[in-house]
């Protein structure tokens, strides 16, 4: 348990400056097609950088080490799921972490659909 404990802290304060340093992105500045009907897709995720990281560190062997290169502005978009398509904003990036080896994965493209400030769905990834 304190072996988690010190863990989470860890990672909370290695990712605390990247959370903190990241501006959301103006709303006039997000081009029209990355914005889709609210009612649908949901709210645009401004802080969608903060919304993959938080997410990342509960799901990679060892975050700390992760290198993340963002692709495009989260796109409105389907994705199927168990009970027919999710709906939400499509996130693209590249990570490279180490893996329960210790040795680097390499950039690997990975995809995050987010809704409502959550994952709901992820790409690229095996669980």
């Amino acid at each position: 348990m304190k072996k988690a404990t010190f863990i989470v802290l860890a990672l909370v304060t290695l990712c605390a400056p990247l959370m903190i340093a990241e501006e959301p992105t103006p709303a006039e500045s997000i081009p029209p097609e990355n914005i889709g009907d609210p009612t649908v897709y949901g709210e645009y995720p401004k802080n969608y950088k903060s919304v993959v990281l938080n997410w990342l560190a509960d799901k990679l062997e060892d975050f700390a080490s992760a290198q993340v290169v963002w692709a495009d502005p989260p796109k409105p978009s389907e994705l199927p799921g168990k009970d027919g398509k999710l709906v939400g904003y499509l996130v693209e990036f590249k990570v490279n972490s180490r893996n329960h080896f210790g040795a680097y994965t390499g950039m690997q493209k990975h995809g995050a659909l987010i809704r409502d400030g959550k994952v709901i769905k992820a790409t690229g990834f095996i669980f």
